[in-house]
C-alpha cells in the first residue's frame, strides 16, 4: 500500500532527514469510540464535546474484525479512549467481547455517562481477562480540576472512581504534568485525597503534558535522524507508542487504522483499513506531539 505524503513527513524545516520510529509489533491496540463527550474542556486533546462528530460513536459490528485480526496478530492489550468512551451504547457489547481475548482498559472522565452504566459492568466482572479503568482528574485540587472540566466535576469524577473500586475493578488516576514539577510532593497530594474517599491511594498515576488541541501547530523542535540515534537508543525507540501499537477510528462512516492515540487530527497518520499493512509503515515523528514522546517519554499506554 502506497501513502502519499508531504515533503514534512521526510524532512525537517531545515532539509535533514526526520526521525521516524519502526513499529515491530502489535503488542496493544486502541479503539477510539467516539469524539463525542459529555463534557466539554477547552484542553482537549481530542477537541471533543457534546455532540461532536469528528470521529464517529463505534458499535461492535465496527470493532469486531479489528478484535479478531488483533489477536491473530498477537495482541496482549485493548484499550478504548474518546471522547467519553461510555456514551457508545455498544461498549460493554465491546468490552465483553475483547476482554475474551486480552486485558482491556478503559479511559473515562468518570463522571455522569459512566455512573449511568455502572449497573451494565457486572457482566465485565466475569470476563476471562480483567477489564480496568482511568479515571481523569487533572490535580488534585479541586478547584483547579473544576476550572476545566466544570463545576462539581472533581467530586464526580472521584464519586465514579470509588464506585468502580466498590465493583472490584482496578483502577488507575491521569493527571496533567508540569515542567519542572515536584511529582512526589504532587502524587501525595492526590493520595492524600483518594484515601479520604477511600480509594487505594497505591494506584498507578500517568502523567500528560499539554498535548493541545486539535489541529495546534503545537511546540517543540523538530526531531530528525539524527536526534533519534543520538538521544535514543534502540531499546528506547521501542518503547515508543507508535513502535508497538496502533489506533482504530471511524472517520466519515469508515474505519481506519492511525499510528497512535496522539495523531488523528493529521490524515498523514492515516495507515488505511489494514491492520497487518500498517504495521509495516515507518512512522514519521513530524507531529507536533511527538516531541513529548521524544522529551518526556509520554505513553498513554500501562502495558
Amino acid at each position: 500500500m502506497e501513502l502519499i505524503r508531504s515533503r514534512e513527513w521526510y524532512s525537517t524545516g531545515d532539509g535533514s532527514d526526520r526521525g521516524y520510529i519502526q513499529p515491530h509489533q502489535l503488542k496493544e491496540l486502541w479503539f477510539h469510540t467516539g469524539t463525542a463527550c459529555n463534557l466539554s474542556c477547552d484542553f482537549c486533546l481530542e477537541g471533543s464535546g457534546p455532540g461532536d462528530q469528528r470521529l464517529g460513536l463505534v458499535k461492535l459490528e465496527d470493532v469486531k474484525p479489528y478484535i479478531e485480526r488483533a489477536v491473530e496478530m498477537g495482541v496482549e492489550q485493548f484499550s478504548f479512549t474518546g471522547g467519553e468512551p461510555f456514551l457508545a451504547k455498544d461498549l460493554v457489547k465491546i468490552l465483553e467481547l475483547a476482554s475474551q481475548y486480552a486485558p482491556c482498559l478503559v479511559l473515562t472522565n468518570g463522571t455522569e455517562a459512566l455512573q449511568k452504566r455502572l449497573h451494565q459492568l457486572d457482566v465485565l466482572k466475569q470476563s476471562k481477562h480483567p477489564v480496568s479503568f482511568r479515571i481523569s482528574i487533572d490535580s488534585p485540587d479541586p478547584q483547579e480540576h473544576d476550572a476545566g472540566r466544570g463545576e462539581g466535576m472533581y467530586d464526580s469524577a472521584l464519586e465514579g472512581m470509588k464506585a468502580l473500586v466498590d465493583l472490584g475493578f482496578h483502577v488507575s488516576l491521569a493527571r496533567h504534568m508540569k515542567d519542572g514539577e515536584d511529582t512526589p510532593a504532587i502524587e501525595a497530594q492526590y493520595r492524600e485525597q483518594l484515601t479520604q474517599r477511600q480509594i487505594p491511594s497505591d494506584i498507578n498515576f500517568v502523567a500528560f503534558p499539554d498535548f493541545l488541541p486539535p489541529g495546534s501547530d503545537g511546540h517543540g523542535p523538530d526531531i530528525s535522524t539524527n536526534c533519534m540515534t543520538q538521544y535514543h537508543t534502540e531499546d528506547t525507540r521501542r518503547s515508543f507508542m507508535c513502535a508497538f501499537s496502533k489506533m482504530i477510528v471511524k472517520q466519515n462512516g469508515r474505519m481506519r487504522v492511525y499510528a497512535c492515540t496522539l495523531v488523528d487530527d493529521d490524515p498523514e497518520y492515516d495507515l488505511g483499513e489494514d491492520l497487518g499493512q500498517a504495521l509495516e509503515h515507518r512512522i514519521s515523528m513530524k507531529h507536533h506531539r511527538c516531541f513529548s514522546c521524544f522529551k518526556y517519554g509520554s505513553s498513554c499506554s500501562e502495558t
